[in-house]
């Protein structure tokens, strides 16, 4: 499939900034499933100081505001190929070690509530197993956007059974790994058909299957990753993923503006979000 994405950032500050940085990973990368045909990212009120691949291999840009700045704004945008592998990445490709992805972050240490999720996992393989959490975290955590942040806990979104794809992809990497399988938090996008008020970007899982290596897992729609999904970047949890974080010098306060497109021969689909932090989130 043919997708052409442009993804826009704005920050508006209530004085003027002096300083700060951000880090970007809005770039995606050739890799199974996705060729990237073009892509650049633009910014305005800022200045790109390095580019580089951080030590996950995502394409990453930090981005310097200097001097007496009340906005800036990030514009990144391209097309790429993508190819239906029924989720399947294949075998672990990395300098990170596979083992490092069998670790816990703040964001996906699992409680007593994820390691019951955890055990009600049906099936005799791993794969089954997986594609079981899978529906049951879909059928338990409903979609509701609001109801958690970008601090939340893969714990605490289980427990309100309530939040967004980020939440149902650190609950899934929290199980899994409780299961003693590696996983990892993947951000990206998705094209829906007929859904044009969709909010910004996606998220959802990669779990190694020793059998297959990275298998993508989706639990806020319940499927494994298809030729509608683009990878932008992955880590062991939202904090190593994230589109936009960073800092700023000062006591100004932020609002900040997202609009994503999606197009996809001749169809298109608009996506926009306004919040306080850039997070994953997604309509259905």
């Amino acid at each position: 499939m043919h997708l052409k994405i442009s993804h826009a950032t704005e920050y508006r500050y209530d004085e003027p900034v002096q300083y700060g940085l951000q880090r970007l990973r809005l770039t995606p990368t050739n890799q199974p499933g996705q060729t990237v045909l073009n892509w650049r990212t633009l910014v305005e009120g800022a200045v790109i100081e390095v580019s580089y691949d951080d030590h996950f291999g995502n394409r990453t840009h930090l981005v310097s505001i200097d001097g007496d700045r009340e906005s800036f704004r990030i514009e990144a945008s391209g097309e790429v190929e993508t190819e239906d592998r029924a989720g399947v990445l294949g075998p672990h490709q990395s300098h990170v070690p596979l083992w490092l992805y069998a670790r816990e972050t703040p964001l996906s240490k699992a409680g007593k509530l994820i390691r019951e999720l955890a055990k009600s996992a049906e099936g005799g393989t791993d794969l089954e197993r997986m594609h079981s959490l899978m529906a049951i975290i879909h059928e338990t955590v409903k979609y509701e956007p609001g109801e958690t942040q970008v601090q939340t806990t893969a714990e605490e979104a289980l427990e309100r059974a309530k939040g967004v794809c980020q939440d149902h992809a650190h609950i899934l990497i929290s199980a899994a790994r409780t299961l003693g399988l590696p996983a990892r938090y993947v951000s990206g996008y998705l094209m829906t058909e007929g859904h044009p008020e969709q909010t910004a970007s996606h998220a959802w899982a990669d779990v190694h299957i020793p059998s297959l290596g990275w298998v993508g897992f989706d639990p806020a729609n319940k499927i494994c990753p298809d030729d509608r999904y683009v990878r932008i970047a992955h880590g062991l949890c939202y904090r190593d993923a994230a589109p936009v974080s960073g800092l700023v010098h000062g006591i100004a306060s932020e609002t900040l503006k997202v609009a994503v497109t999606v197009e996809r021969q001749g169809q298109q689909q608009a996506q926009s979000q306004s919040q306080g932090e850039q997070s994953q989130t997604q309509s259905r």
